[in-house]
């Protein structure tokens, strides 16, 4: 075996690796969501690799057919395509709602606004 044959786990690490660097590294959250979306291609690239076998055909019965291909891992990734699109989705939309609130989207920043917010006093009730 040499190190070409196992081609797409190679591309598998270094695509989980950039992904996984660029969430955490990253301060800007559109970012960190295109990170997310590196991440999971890497993870769908996982599953889809070894469910392909050199010469498999489909799994149509018959008898000039000897190896077969598992259509499993295809049938799931493709509804993990749809949970990643839904995730993206719903991410850029928090990203719209925290621009809105916050006025940018710097992590560091949203922090730092954050814990100021938390140690400002508690304005005192007056009894009236």
């Amino acid at each position: 075996m040499t190190l070409a044959s196992h081609f797409s786990y190679w591309v598998t690490v270094l695509l989980l690796m950039v992904g996984l660097f660029i969430v955490m590294t990253r301060e800007n959250l559109i970012k960190k969501l295109i990170g997310l979306g590196i991440f999971q291609t890497a993870v769908y690239l996982l599953y889809i690799a070894p469910g392909k076998l050199i010469g498999g055909v489909a799994p149509i019965v018959g008898g000039q057919f000897a190896v077969y291909s598992n259509p499993l891992p295809h049938v799931l990734i493709l509804t993990a395509i749809v949970v990643g699109v839904a995730t993206l989705a719903l991410g850029l939309a928090l990203v719209v709602r925290i621009k809105e609130a916050y006025g940018t989207i710097d992590e560091d920043e949203i922090l730092l606004m954050d814990a100021r917010d938390d140690t400002s006093p508690e304005p005192e009730a007056k009894d009236g």
